[in-house]
């Protein structure tokens, strides 16, 4: 079993980690190959993929992160419309799973809440 608690072991996954998650990174090109590394590159790599498409198909125009995911199931929340453009199909299909989550917790006086709260505050929306 990998030791988590081990610092080095820790720092050097979580090292690779972020790199896999960046597709123009690839494991060749990484000087450090420790076990640890490699395997966080691994599990980073495979959440890229899962949301983004395979690396091998290509690289997205768009690069979808769990940032953006969060701000698409904000928007279902709100009840607000997005703007999908850009996205492949792949993207597109978690995009809409983060979207349709938001949409079940949808409560429409959150959006009367938030208005009167930006409007207290001279925040007007066009």
């Amino acid at each position: 079993m990998d030791d988590i608690y081990n610092q080095v072991y820790r720092k050097d996954y979580f090292e690779g980690y972020e790199n896999g998650l960046n597709p123009f990174v690839q494991l060749l090109s990484c000087k450090q190959k420790s076990l640890a590394f490699t395997s966080g590159f691994t599990n980073g790599r495979t959440e890229y993929e899962n949301i983004n498409g395979l690396v091998i198909n290509g690289i997205p125009e768009r690069i979808v992160t769990d940032k953006i995911l969060e701000e698409f199931l904000l928007a279902g929340i709100l009840g607000m419309k997005i703007d999908a453009e850009g996205y492949t199909d792949t993207q597109l299909q978690a995009i809409q799973k983060w979207y349709e989550s938001g949409i079940e917790k949808y409560d429409p006086n959150q959006n009367i809440y938030l208005l009167a709260l930006l409007e207290k505050n001279g925040i007007t929306l066009s």
